[in-house]
């Protein structure tokens, strides 16, 4: 049975001239979970006792709180409440419209995508555990303008059929995400026997002024990361201290207008970090900067068919059978300046050190593709103060401030040791690292939320939308990443009292009409 925690407490709406009601409220696996999720109001919070939800159909959830007044749906503290539909034929939650709200620490498993966020902006999805659906774990790819998401700390697992752990925008444009943080996530085994595609985070074109900072990704069938161009929407994406391995395609695969710097690449199918044109966006307005990458075969890191600007600098490269880089194209629109490593190097003539050894320059590295190992610079390590100062990022895969030293890979180098968190499967370390800090490289411009930081060193920086969408393809004509082939948070634009109203009416309407469908 539903029980109100605490009385209610009247709060003024900023904008209009009505009062909300702000309570606590807690439901267990015997209520209508879903009709209490569509009552909250601004300031509300719904927790859920432990126990297993079991849904017989896709719940469509419409919450509108404000920045002042957010709405938050949580896990009881010591409880996991899991949200489970056995049946793929729809998804566990469409989130059909949100604005202003959390939801934290509940695992969902089943349906076919497990969140599907259709017209949703300013939503913190945290510290939730979402694995074996029969689709893709989160998505927005539904229309519209996603505006300040904040996806953290999430488990996200053993997904099927196309399989990311997170689709994030549209094919060609058509919607897109911004100005959000992915952060903090553990994506992995997105490579089952049903996979299709199976990257672990997907960026898709025109996505612009986002930051995917400290996930660790492992064991997908598709590239760990995959963005696309912004399409001269806005900023670049960052792509910064990641630590991923055994990515069944690419490490990391970028088409166009990201900064990719701090990230540890151990392993992958194919290349470690792969520029490469798709859909509408060829290499151009690209950073690599300070990645330790270790690749037993291909190359570290390629580039194919350039458009523009593409700088690799101060980056760890070790090549076992391959080429530590494989750079095509005008070699006037590439810089190189900084690199070490061992294998050979093709393109500008000058910024990388073939002499490193990777015996000698890490605490414990191999090949392998895979923990337990530490890449940390040894001391005597020939990374250490070999990179070029004027590339140098303002802090490393730790959080920790570089000062201006310009040592090679994602490290700061450190004679004590790794004072941060040691690879291996699962989340990082939330002390080793602060996203709080400002990082750029050499004092780029702000790009993106909380102060992300960008550089400048280079330039100017549909899927189906049905709502019970089921194990849809994700658009049509969308060939998935193509990965083998070269080829501040405003309020509603209304008064926040109408858009309560709205929301109310939404779900109204919505509660008359659900079972005719």
């Amino acid at each position: 049975m539903t029980k109100l925690l605490r009385g209610s407490i009247a709060l003024s709406i900023l904008a209009g001239t009505g009062v909300a009601r702000a309570e606590i409220i807690e439901v267990g696996p015997g209520d209508d979970v879903e009709a209490a999720m569509n009552a909250l109001m601004p300031g509300d919070e719904l927790v859920l006792e432990g126990g297993t939800y079991t849904l017989t159909d896709a719940w469509h959830i419409t919450m509108v709180g404000t920045e002042q007044a957010p709405i938050v749906v949580r896990a009881k503290d010591g409880d996991k409440p899991h949200l489970q539909r056995p049946s793929a034929d729809q998804n566990v939650i469409d989130f059909d419209m949100v604005r202003h709200a959390t939801f934290r620490g509940i695992e969902v498993s089943g349906g076919s995508h497990g969140l599907r966020l259709i017209d949703v902006s300013f939503m913190t999805i945290e510290g939730c555990d979402i694995h074996d659906t029969g689709d893709v774990a989160i998505s927005a790819n539904s229309g519209g303008d996603y505006d300040g998401l904040r996806i953290l700390r999430n488990n996200i697992h053993h997904t099927n059929n196309t399989g990311e752990g997170m689709y994030l925008g549209c094919n060609n444009d058509d919607c897109r995400v911004h100005d959000s943080l992915i952060e903090g996530n553990w994506v992995h085994h997105t490579n089952g026997p049903t996979i299709e595609q199976g990257d672990g985070i997907e960026i898709k074109e025109g996505s612009y002024g986002n930051v995917i900072r400290d996930n660790i990704i492992h064991d997908t069938n598709y590239p760990c990361i995959l963005t696309y161009s912004t399409v001269g929407n806005g900023a670049p994406n960052i792509i910064e201290r990641n630590a991923m391995w055994n990515c069944g395609d690419h490490g990391i695969q970028s088409a166009a207008d990201a900064i990719i710097r701090n990230n540890i690449i151990l392993g992958s199918g194919a290349n470690g970090i792969a520029m490469q044109p798709h859909q509408s966006g060829a290499p151009s307005n690209l950073e690599v900067l300070h990645n330790t990458v270790l690749h037993p075969s291909n190359s570290a890191i390629t580039v194919s068919g350039a458009t523009g600007t593409i700088l690799i600098a101060n980056t760890a490269v070790y090549a076992q059978n391959g080429a530590a880089s494989d750079v095509g194209g005008d070699l006037a629109l590439e810089i190189a300046a900084g690199n070490l490593g061992v294998g050979s190097f093709s393109g500008p003539s000058s910024g990388y050190d073939e002499s490193g050894d990777i015996d000698a320059d890490f605490v414990s590295a191999s090949y392998a593709g895979a923990p337990p190992m530490d890449v940390f610079p040894a001391n005597g390590s020939a990374l250490v103060g070999a990179g070029d100062p004027r590339y140098a990022a303002t802090d490393d895969f730790n959080g920790t401030p570089r000062d201006g030293t310009a040592d090679v890979g994602a490290y700061r180098f450190d004679a004590a040791g790794n004072p941060g968190w040691t690879l291996d499967g699962g989340f990082k370390d939330a002390d080793a690292s602060s996203s709080a800090a400002t990082t750029g490289s050499g004092g780029g411009s702000s790009a993106g939320p909380a102060g992300a930081g960008g550089s400048s060193a280079v330039g100017p920086g549909a899927g189906n939308g049905g709502a019970d969408a089921g194990a849809d393809p994700e658009g049509a004509g969308d060939s998935g990443c193509s990965c083998r082939a070269t080829g501040g948070h405003g309020a509603p634009p209304w008064p926040d009292s109408l858009t309560v109203m709205l929301g109310w009416l939404a779900w109204s309407r919505r509660r008359r009409s659900r079972h005719s469908r």
